[in-house]
């Protein structure tokens, strides 16, 4: 009962924050005003970077098996950290189920490669640099800009666009078949709510079933 409360709030938050969305594909000005794709929907086949900077397609990297695609705002968030490091425990189940983790950031591939020296995770970490996946899942967002210097004073580098404003994704995760259709989605405006590891796994063991059935 308690995990299809939890997958019921994952979903009601979803739409709730859609009702207020604007185009997809475009970067929104603010992180509640994002439009992310939709259950049924395909995923766009963009191209990200590995840390070491080889491109590869998303396509590709989801032909093999179903995907979760989890988008964090960069190692520096102590949040997206933490979510990572949750996901490891679980790892193996969601292995048996079928799933891969995918992790994708708007840091650019050097950034990813000293993440991926400093913490062990359990998701294949991609670069996103140039925004495209992020545009194209409709996540993205504009930093406002108390927000960006409060941030480039801590010493984050963020990654920006062609207008030279900062942008990140709002976190998110798709649930993907390997056919790239969304089957399940959750996006969140607030960085600071990620969905429990514990309702991550039952919404990919509800999702196994319903796909053998």
């Amino acid at each position: 009962m308690m995990i299809k409360k939890l997958v019921c709030t994952a979903i009601l938050a979803c739409i709730a924050m859609t009702s207020l969305a604007h185009e997809r594909g475009t970067i929104a000005d603010a992180a509640q005003n994002v439009t992310p794709l939709l259950n049924g929907m395909s995923a766009p086949n963009t191209t990200l970077r590995t840390p070491s900077g080889a491109p590869v397609s998303l396509k590709a990297i989801m032909v093999n098996k179903p995907t979760l695609v989890l988008f964090y705002r960069g190692g520096w968030c102590p949040y997206c950290n933490r979510q990572l490091a949750e996901l490891k425990n679980i790892e193996e189940p969601l292995s048996e189920l079928g799933y891969q983790i995918v992790a994708i950031s708007p840091q650019t591939p050097q950034q990813l490669k000293s993440q991926m020296l400093e913490s062990e995770f359990a998701a294949q970490l991609y670069s996103d640099s140039s925004l495209d996946t992020l545009k194209g899942f409709g996540i993205a967002f504009y930093l406002d800009d108390n927000t960006q210097q409060r941030y480039q004073e801590h010493g984050i580098a963020l990654t920006q666009d062609g207008s030279g404003k900062s942008v990140l994704p709002a976190p998110a995760l798709f649930f993907l078949d390997q056919k790239g259709v969304i089957e399940f989605s959750y996006v969140n405006p607030d960085y600071k709510v990620r969905p429990s590891a514990e309702l991550v796994l039952a919404i990919a063991s509800s999702l196994s079933k319903n796909n053998k059935s």
